[in-house]
């Protein structure tokens, strides 16, 4: 089997989104330009877990063009665009294993099936299939030259790897590059975390109080976006600094058991389990949405909250379920929970993840031309693939900037001149 997709019948619909994405990622496509004509990536087969998703089927092509054998699964049960998918299987001949809602049991049997090419190259987000690798599949971990990931809970997954000794092979953290955190994390989840929940649910959010918890960039995105709309904006935080920073960009900073008793629609956006509890479910008003940002389910404690409902829970709206606690006050739930901009929408807008899908194929070659000199550890993006997405990102949106003189390049870096 090469490929276990939804419907076939989507191929042409998908392909047509896949073009109009790439019409959005120019410096992807002057990689991929690059790539088919260099073939950097020749002859070696990359395991994917990525959403499947229009701008994640460029950043395919882009290594299929470089000479990569690719095979990929979804990141998330409920990410998967399924028109991609079947484009991506029966047009670009991509071997692909992902179905949105699939169950957990399909969702490790796709991941063992990428596994099951022997990659050298993995390419994750979220680190299940790093994770997946190293603890069911650890005789295969040999035949892996290195890895990329994604995304923050990724990152932090794989520093305790590497903290516990466990990590075998190097990765590159491409969150953690500039060009993907400053922007895809705080513009692209700022927008669509916001244009998940509106699909969903079709509430207006001027007005609103929205309680978002963390204030990371990803946050802070989330939090700047809201107030453009008109909400009232109320932070959670466990980080002094983070707080601090929140105050001083003007939102209200309040412990979580407090603001579970204002808030009218409430987002969590920060890697760690069960920031939403059964003591902030139970001082809510009617009606309160719940919704993650976050890469997986556990930061709303819905085991919690399915106890408190007492079997009293029903699908509202597609994906959204009602929970009933108490006295009859109702808690929605958006996307089970799940990812809410890609379960309920189409994950972050193509020009940003332009940025992050370059910094993937281009760290994917550069890991591929220092193999054999990286150590098992995890390793920052490289200074000067940072700096070039930027330069030809701003290129592309026709904008220039100033260049150093002479001058001022050696004042930069002398230390003899003073006042």
């Amino acid at each position: 089997m090469s490929h276990d997709i939804a419907d076939a019948g989507l191929a042409e619909l998908g392909q047509k989104r896949i073009a109009w994405a790439d019409t959005h990622m120019p410096v992807l496509a002057s990689i991929r330009e690059r790539f088919a004509k260099e073939r950097p990536l020749e002859g070696v087969t990359v395991a994917a877990c990525l959403h499947i998703t229009t701008e994640t089927a460029n950043l395919l092509k882009t290594l299929v063009a470089g000479g990569a054998s690719v095979a990929a699964c979804a990141s998330n049960p409920l990410s998967t665009q399924d028109d991609v998918a079947a484009a991506l299987a029966l047009e670009e001949g991509i071997e692909i294993y992902a179905i949105k809602g699939e169950d957990t049991e399909t969702y490790y049997r796709h991941m063992d099936a990428v596994l099951d090419r022997h990659p050298q190259l993995t390419m994750d987000d979220g680190c299940d299939l790093v994770s997946r690798l190293h603890q069911s599949r650890a005789a295969q971990v040999p035949e892996v030259l290195a890895g990329t990931e994604e995304t923050t809970t990724g990152v932090i997954r794989l520093r305790a790897m590497q903290a516990d000794g466990a990590l075998r092979f190097p990765i590159v953290a491409v969150n953690d590059a500039n060009t993907k955190h400053m922007f895809d994390n705080r513009y692209g989840t700022g927008q669509s975390t916001l244009d998940g929940i509106v699909r969903a649910t079709n509430v207006l959010l001027a007005g609103k109080v929205i309680v978002v918890a963390g204030y990371g960039y990803c946050g802070k995105g989330v939090s700047s976006r809201a107030k453009g709309m008109g909400a009232q904006v109320v932070v959670t935080e466990v980080d002094p600094l983070r707080a601090l920073e929140a105050v001083m960009d003007g939102f209200r900073v309040e412990p979580m058991i407090d603001a579970a008793r204002e808030g009218d629609i409430f987002i969590t956006v920060t890697g760690d389990r069960d920031v939403l509890r059964a003591e902030h479910f139970q001082v809510m008003k009617d009606g309160a949405i719940l919704a993650n940002s976050g890469h997986f389910d556990i930061e709303i404690d819905l085991p919690a909250l399915a106890a408190l409902a007492e079997g009293r829970r029903r699908e509202v709206r597609p994906f959204v379920e009602e929970f009933v606690v108490g006295e009859g006050r109702r808690v929605l739930v958006v996307a089970e929970g799940r990812l809410v901009n890609l379960g309920a929408a189409e994950g972050h807008p193509a020009a940003v993840m332009d940025m992050s899908f370059a910094n993937q194929a281009l760290c994917a070659e550069w890991v591929l031309a220092q193999r054999g000199s990286l150590e098992p550890r995890v390793y920052d993006v490289p200074a000067d693939i940072d700096t070039e997405i930027a330069r030809v990102k701003l290129e592309t949106l026709g904008i220039q900037i100033d260049v150093l003189t002479p001058e001022q390049a050696e004042y930069l870096s002398s230390w003899t001149v003073g006042t």
